[in-house]
């Protein structure tokens, strides 16, 4: 073995490595079978930077852009500087300074929730087996350095551009790169003269090992390698999900009708012969004041708040939107191990095919046998494989198997999820050569040549009826076979069986319980036997409906299959294309599903599913697939995430609701007011404050209570939903906006100050007010309580705006007081608006409203979702 600390080496390209023998390309990059050194990989990690496709960084700036973009806002303030120019100075100072006080006030909360997403992403780690200074270890994705000695196993994602140097039945899936669903077989003969992605020697970063392992050398990190090239492509736009999809559409639907009364606004005032600098100024005001400047805000600060209240039950979210998917999924499929069961896989017996206790088929399995062992420790490799090595009891059948010169092997078929099974071909103490198969014990048993005695059966059938997970053990002599291949695997003679336990987890019953009462059926499905299921359901005491083998399926169409997962619990013995097409047809029915894996066969699953939630223990492939990553794997957290997406929508959407009803309403009781009035009804600052106090009291939003039955179902964006509530509302609040003129005018007889004072005061404290009664179906306060910020905050805006008009700033906002008889008849007024919301509300939910469907995705919006989630896995996320 050769390590290499700082040898001269240069840097090679992908191609040129393809045309290289392997060791020719360890030395071209002053590498050696057993890796580098960690002083000669810090010192490359200097030179090259980290294995990252980027970094990502909370920055202000950003933030801030994002807060001043809006195109109303930036027209604003180029008016009001006109107007200062132009003799008008204070007006445009009072607006300048109102607009930055908004803007600030959107940029801190937003810079802070980012701020603690940033620290919660920092928490997701992705490492790789590399080899240094000889020995077998586990580094971070982005620490890798040309020059690494990688393993590959079934379901890694490639963590760089590799030049393969050992393989063992190698195939990758590149279809990330290629846009092909078939895997690709590698080898490590060199070929050159080929495009620089079609190279059997090589594999590629964020391509997936299909099957087989490999040993590789890391060519090159980061950006240079091929899928960097690609995902650099797709950095410059960002794919919408449906939440995001719903925000897009609210707030072009909101400057839309934003843009129409500035216009027609606008005309009427010049039309009035008024001067047209304080028209323009009037009329952006009111466009800034139905525009959802704060939505980004709202949006932010809860889904901030959710993702920290989940991070706190360790549940991590990748992408923050997908907290609202999360909420409205309606199906979760979800494997067996670590939900069902508590995923500590032991060795538990070893019995002959008479279902005697036996050594003979535990030193066959440990022979037969896939996993890493560092001075007798087990590193890597399946579950079961690591259980037997880790088995206390197993101790002699691990010294027999190892002892020098004991038994030796020479090929390697490994397992994968089609077969059911791996072989390895040994030779013998006494020089024969064995060929020994272990797998699922169904698989195994046909393909045993002799008549298989009905006494293993019974003893196969014994164990699952405990529950217990069981390995069959069969093997023939295989003198002249040089090379292992499946046409191999025939003609086998019994061994026994390997039973392993994992037990039942305790509160595996009552956490499906709890998703169940929240509408969402959860099913089972695993590679395991359905028996072992079904006991395992009944252990926890989960009514199992039915169990549906992929046998069975393999003979049901597309509508048969539908119709079978509404009443199956269990799907048994089902391989990795049968899984992803479960989860299509139960797509095809309307319902949002969800699937929770962790193996390398879930990863297709994953991506086909509404949300792909995985294990931060699972494989790398599944968790590059996930949005959602579980560092515990338990049912009853991700019980909370349901209802922790549900409760971010709900929030959203009472503001959503806010700005379409009362705020809207106002706006259009602006619009009214210009084409009777002879002066402005309220000043362009005016209205820029009003907007300010009712965003203060919005922000509070994402905190509060949230009703029982909003949790209870999925919700989703419904634009047609959205349009008929403002239809409804904003007239309610127009009215009463235009009573409120009728007050001033005919019974108080104010003068234009006094009139801009008064429609203000009104206007805040209907503006913020309803909010209590549009924040639940119930009948507020005494059926549905607010939480306390959200009762003192937005009360308090309504109290600023009321004592305003009396502070030293009076003058300069252009207010006068107002008689105490004025806010006798608003407590009345007030108080009758909200009866009269009340009773509308409760009219309008009477009818019921239909749920917008998920709209399909095509192949290529899949494809562009499967390279972001796998670029994001190359993402350094540093703690803030």
């Amino acid at each position: 073995m050769v390590l290499v600390a700082h040898a001269p080496w240069g840097e090679l390209d992908v191609a040129d490595a393809a045309g290289l023998s392997p060791d020719e390309v360890l030395s071209r990059l002053g590498s050696g079978q057993g890796g580098l050194s960690p002083a000669a990989a810090a010192e490359r990690l200097r030179q090259f930077g980290p294995n990252a496709l980027g970094t990502h960084r909370v920055r202000a700036t950003a933030v801030l852009l994002r807060q001043i973009r809006n195109p109303i806002l930036i027209l604003l303030l180029g008016a009001a500087l006109v107007s200062g120019l132009t003799g008008g100075g204070t007006n445009a100072l009072i607006i300048a300074v109102i607009v930055a006080l908004s803007v600030g006030l959107g940029f801190f909360n937003e810079y802070r929730a980012e701020v603690a997403m940033a620290a919660l992403r920092a928490q997701i780690r992705q490492e790789a087996e590399v080899r240094r200074d000889g020995r077998a270890g586990r580094v971070l994705v982005t620490d890798l350095v040309p020059g690494d000695v990688v393993s590959l196993r079934v379901g890694a994602l490639v963590p760089a551009d590799l030049r393969l140097l050992e393989v063992d039945e190698l195939e990758c899936d590149e279809g990330v790169l290629t846009g092909e669903s078939m895997p690709v077989a590698k080898s490590v003969a060199p070929v050159a003269g080929r495009q620089p992605q079609d190279q059997p020697g090589c594999a590629f970063m964020g391509t997936i090992v299909h099957q087989g392992s490999a040993l590789g050398v890391v060519v090159r990190t980061g950006s240079r390698t091929a899928f960097g090239q690609i995902a650099a492509g797709l950095a410059e736009k960002h794919g919408q999900t449906a939440f995001e999809a719903g925000l897009s559409r609210f707030s072009r639907f909101l400057f839309a009708v934003a843009a129409v009364l500035t216009a027609f606004i606008f005309i009427i005032n010049v039309s009035l012969s008024r001067p047209l600098i304080e028209a323009l100024l009037f009329s952006l005001a009111i466009a800034v004041g139905i525009a959802p400047e704060m939505m980004p805000a709202i949006v932010t600060v809860s889904l901030s708040v959710g993702s920290k209240a989940l991070a706190a039950k360790k549940v991590l979210v990748k992408r923050l939107v997908a907290i609202e998917d999360l909420g409205n999924i309606e199906i979760l499929f979800t494997d067996k191990t670590g939900t069902l069961t508590e995923g500590l896989i032991t060795f538990r017996q070893a019995l002959d095919a008479a279902g005697q206790a036996s050594d003979h088929p535990l030193l066959l399995g440990l022979l037969c046998n896939e996993a890493t062992v560092t001075a007798g420790v087990p590193v890597g490799g399946n579950a079961l494989d690591q259980a037997l090595w880790s088995a206390p009891g197993a101790a002699a059948g691990q010294e027999a198997a190892t002892a020098a010169g004991a038994y030796r092997r020479l090929a390697v078929l490994p397992f994968d999820h089609e077969r059911q099974l791996a072989s390895v071909l040994v030779e013998d103490p006494g020089g024969g050569r064995l060929e020994i198969t272990k797998g699922a014990p169904e698989v195994v048993l046909d393909r045993c040549a002799q008549h298989v005695p009905g006494s293993a059966r019974r003893v196969l059938d014994a164990l699952f009826s405990e529950g217990a997970r069981v390995v069959a053990v069969a093997s023939r002599p295989a003198e002249g076979i040089q090379a292992l291949t499946a046409a191999d695997e025939q003609g086998l003679t019994l061994e026994g069986f390997l039973a392993f336990a994992d037990r039942p987890k305790v509160d595996a019953g009552a956490s499906i319980a709890k998703l169940e009462r929240l509408g969402v059926q959860v099913k089972i499905i695993t590679g395991d036997n359905g028996r072992v299921a079904a006991t395992v359901c009944s252990q926890i005491g989960v009514d199992c409906e039915g169990v549906l083998t992929g046998a069975e399926i393999e003979s049901l169409d597309d509508d048969q299959l539908a119709a079978a997962i509404g009443t199956t619990t269990v799907f048994a013995r089902i391989s990795p294309d049968q899984k992803s097409r479960i989860i299509k047809v139960a797509r095809r029915t309307g319902k949002d599903v969800a699937f929770l894996g962790d193996g390398v066969n879930d990863a297709v699953a994953l991506h086909h599913a509404d949300v792909g939630i995985s294990v931060d223990s699972g494989t790398d492939v599944a968790k590059e697939a996930a949005d959602v990553v579980l560092l515990d794997k338990d049912l009853g957290v991700l019980a909370e995430g349901v209802m922790e997406g549900r409760r971010i929508f709900a929030n959203t959407m009472k503001y959503v609701l806010m700005a379409t009803s009362s705020n809207f309403g106002n706006m259009f009781s602006a619009a009214g007011a210009s084409v009777f009035l002879s002066f402005l009804p309220m000043l362009p600052s005016q209205i820029l404050l009003n907007n300010l106090l009712y965003n203060t009291g919005q922000l509070v939003i994402p905190t509060d209570q949230v009703d029982p039955e909003a949790l209870a179902r999925p919700a989703a964006w419904d634009m047609k939903f959205i349009r008929r509530f403002m239809a409804v509302f904003g007239p309610v609040s127009s009215i009463f906006d235009f009573l409120t003129f009728w007050v001033m005018l005919a019974l108080l007889h104010a003068d234009h100050a006094e009139f801009r004072t008064g429609w203000f005061v009104e206007s805040i404290a209907t503006q913020t007010l309803v909010v209590y009664v549009i924040r639940t179906r119930r009948i507020p306060f005494f059926k549905s309580r607010p939480s306390l910020p959200m009762l003192l905050v937005p009360t308090g805006a309504a109290l600023v705006g009321a004592i305003l008009p009396y502070t030293g700033l009076a003058n300069l906002l252009g207010f006068a007081p107002l008689p105490a008889t004025f806010f006798l008849l608003l407590s009345g007024m007030v108080v009758i608006y909200l009866l009269l919301v009340e009773l509308a509300k409760t009219r309008f939910y009477r009818i019921p409203h239909a749920r917008s469907p998920r709209p399909p995705t095509s192949h290529a919006e899949r494809l562009e979702r499967r390279i972001r989630h796998r670029a994001s896995r190359f993402i350094r996320h540093p703690r803030p």
